[in-house]
């Protein structure tokens, strides 16, 4: 199903996604959910026929360090020319947004940010993740270039914002699985920010 954000801030299921869904191949995080990257512990399931209400106002975070905000939209820049970008639409402006949007919702800029799951850093890059990558995840900038690298390879596997910051949150198999954003309170929660957060930056919503 495609998920519509409503002007209220709801999530509405409007048709099914499975074209939306590109096959993942062998790469990075293809281990399960849990395996992936997350920010809290085994996401709540949402049954298929629950209405799904999402605020889409994600709360400001204060503003990034000046050293913090110019590795991050120099990490963006390295992967500038990504086939992910391409992919799925966005101009490198986008794509400098979206992965500062992200960052904002993951770790409210936090260097030092460790979740209850022991996601780690500016990306919340879970350990096992970060070593796939070959990062160290404790380091600001190889967090960073993980973190990058990752989204665009979600962008790449799947074509699409949304569907990318799912992955990024709930691995590429849930969204395998599901043939779309994965029935998770968690997961369309972070989608809902982190495109509210994009919006923010776009200038569309204050």
């Amino acid at each position: 199903m495609v998920l519509v954000m409503e002007s209220d801030g709801s999530l509405t299921a409007t048709q099914s996604q499975n074209s939306f869904a590109r096959n993942y191949n062998d790469g990075v995080g293809q281990g399960s959910a849990a395996d992936a990257l997350a920010i809290f512990d085994e996401p709540d399931v949402v049954p298929a026929t629950e209405e799904i209400r999402i605020a889409a106002v994600a709360p400001r975070a204060p503003l990034p360090r000046a050293d913090v905000l110019s590795a991050i939209e120099a990490t963006a820049l390295r992967y500038g020319s990504h086939t992910g970008l391409r992919r799925a639409g966005l101009s490198v402006s986008d794509w400098l947004i979206l992965f500062r949007a992200n960052i904002e919702i993951e770790s409210a800029y936090r260097q030092t940010a460790v979740s209850s799951a022991g996601a780690i850093g500016l990306g919340q890059l879970m350990p096992a993740t970060a070593r796939d990558l070959g990062v160290d995840p404790r380091d600001p900038l190889q967090n960073l270039d993980g973190s990058a690298r990752y989204l665009a390879m979600m962008l790449e596997l799947f074509g699409d914002p949304r569907l990318a910051l799912a992955a990024y949150n709930a691995g590429p198999d849930a969204v395998r699985q599901y043939g779309g954003i994965p029935p998770y309170r968690e997961t369309q929660n972070h989608v809902a920010r982190v495109m509210a957060v994009v919006a923010r930056l776009e200038g569309t919503n204050p």
